[in-house]
């Protein structure tokens, strides 16, 4: 008995493609993505998808290595752009947090408090920190990162292997999660703004009325325990909304067209 062997090469520029797509993706994505998961285990998991992917859109691509690697280089690279812009579009999202915990961090006058951020290994104002694994952690406590794996199975329809990528649509993609994530994020600080409004008028009314009182002194301590106890209260409600968002994102990318 002969066992024909000849569809390796082609099998496997095919796993290649898709593993190049799928891989940057997890990369990129919220939960998976983050600094603190170890590249070892990322890269299993863009194996197990791809492996899982690949008997269902094998015939989606056309590898034909007898025209050579440069066709097949130019197909790798698109499907490098189209898993970075999956992944920075669930990414971009979550910078909602980032916006929200800045500005709560300024009105609570934590501002200059600063802590390395686990998942993005670099600096960050502490109330973003702690909303950004809050939200990672609900992420895979609400299971939205089946939603993720769902806009990887649907980015086979959204853009097709080989075809040319809609430069114009992934732009007004990536400006509509942009101004959308810095809405949100605004949104979210809404009532800590509304606060440190209210209460830095009401320091300034009590220095008038009480000239020699050290409002400073005074005034700090206070910002910092009532924000707390603000946040505290707030908090369920924030990333409620935030899920959300996050949901809307997520299901647009792995909606049908």
């Amino acid at each position: 008995m002969t066992v024909n062997i000849s569809f390796l090469p082609s099998l496997a520029a095919v796993f290649l493609l898709m593993f190049a797509r799928l891989g940057t993706m997890v990369m990129l994505m919220p939960g998976l993505g983050e600094r603190g998961v170890p590249v070892r285990i990322r890269l299993v998991a863009a194996l197990v998808l791809t492996l899982v992917l690949l008997p269902i859109y094998r015939n989606s691509y056309s590898a034909d290595l007898a025209a050579g690697f440069a066709p097949l280089m130019g197909v790798l690279i698109q499907e490098v752009l189209i898993g970075a812009v999956l992944g920075l579009t669930a990414r971009l999202a979550l910078s909602a947090l980032l916006v929200a915990g800045t500005a709560i961090a300024y009105q609570l006058g934590l501002g200059f408090s600063m802590a390395v951020d686990p998942t993005q290994d670099q600096q960050s104002v502490l109330v973003s920190n702690f909303l950004a694994m809050l939200g990672i952690a609900l992420i895979f406590a609400t299971d939205m990162h089946h939603l993720a794996i769902g806009a990887l199975d649907e980015s086979y329809n959204l853009f097709k292997p080989g075809s040319a990528l809609p430069s114009g649509d992934v732009a007004q993609l990536m400006v509509s999660t942009v101004s959308g994530a810095f809405r949100v994020g605004i949104q979210l600080a809404a009532p800590f703004l509304v606060f440190g409004i209210l209460f830095n008028v009401g320091l300034g009314v009590l220095a008038r009325l009480m000239p020699q009182l050290q409002v400073f002194f005074l005034g700090l301590p206070a910002s910092i325990l009532l924000g707390f106890a603000v946040l505290l209260a707030l908090v369920g409600v924030l990333m409620t909304t935030f899920i959300g968002y996050l949901g809307s994102v997520l299901s647009q990318l792995s909606a049908p067209l």
